[in-house]
């Protein structure tokens, strides 16, 4: 089932309900969570590790199901679509950053970036073009013919992040991204990140268990026992 205007939320999860069985027991990581993230803001979930908040990206990108609920993506029940339509929408209206850079040493920076469009069909020339731009927008235009290994952390990040803006994602999902970098740099990775998706109009969803974003963040929610709580400013 799909509907989308400009005005609808990126995210909209209802009654949402997810578990994982532990021996005998069942551990709730999320307990009927209703909670919509709106276009252009930047919301952060926080919470120690092993409370849940990278099961809750894995669920809104569609790699998990929900035990319960609902979780909407751009207009569209993900719940309803087979795989190859979840890999299709992650493909062209999502971005993903981790903490690992996951960048593939045998290619270049250029290519390393405009790997997805070239899965997508999109011709060199053009993905060239693009990949060029964004790495512009990232302050790597010189190290496109760079293999990752001669990158120190924080440029392998920017390299990361030139990658999930490429295909122009409603939604970028960033898992933990500062996490392998020092406070100086992982302070200007968090400002870039915040400056491509607010500029552009997108959603950036980020969990971390670290609470050096919420100044940064429109909204901040702390999970803890299954429940996102809202964070006072």
């Amino acid at each position: 089932m799909t509907h989308s205007a400009a005005s609808d939320p990126v995210v909209r999860l209802q009654s949402v309900s997810k578990s994982f069985g532990e021996g005998d027991a069942r551990r709730h990581i999320l307990r009927d969570v209703s909670l919509t993230f709106a276009r252009g803001e930047f919301d952060v979930l926080l919470g120690k590790s092993g409370s849940g908040k990278s099961t809750l990206l894995n669920l809104i990108a569609g790699i998990d199901d929900a035990d319960a609920g609902e979780i909407w993506v751009e207009g569209t029940e993900i719940g309803h679509l087979g795989d190859t339509q979840r890999t299709l929408l992650r493909r062209n209206r999502m971005g993903f950053v981790f903490q690992a850079f996951n960048l593939i040493q045998t290619l270049t920076v250029l290519e390393n970036v405009t790997l997805p469009l070239e899965l997508s069909g999109t011709s060199p020339r053009e993905s060239a073009k693009r990949g060029r731009g964004l790495l512009a927008s990232v302050g790597l235009e010189n190290r496109a013919g760079d293999y990752p290994d001669r990158l120190s952390g924080g440029e392998q990040q920017r390299v990361a992040i030139a990658r999930a803006l490429i295909n122009d994602p409603a939604l970028v999902l960033a898992d933990e991204p500062t996490g392998n970098l020092d406070a100086e740099t992982g302070q200007r990775v968090l400002e870039l990140l915040d400056t491509l998706t607010r500029r552009a109009g997108r959603n950036l969803i980020m969990v971390t268990h670290s609470a050096e974003v919420v100044g940064v963040a429109d909204h901040v929610y702390h999970l803890r026992d299954g429940k996102l709580m809202p964070v006072a400013g």
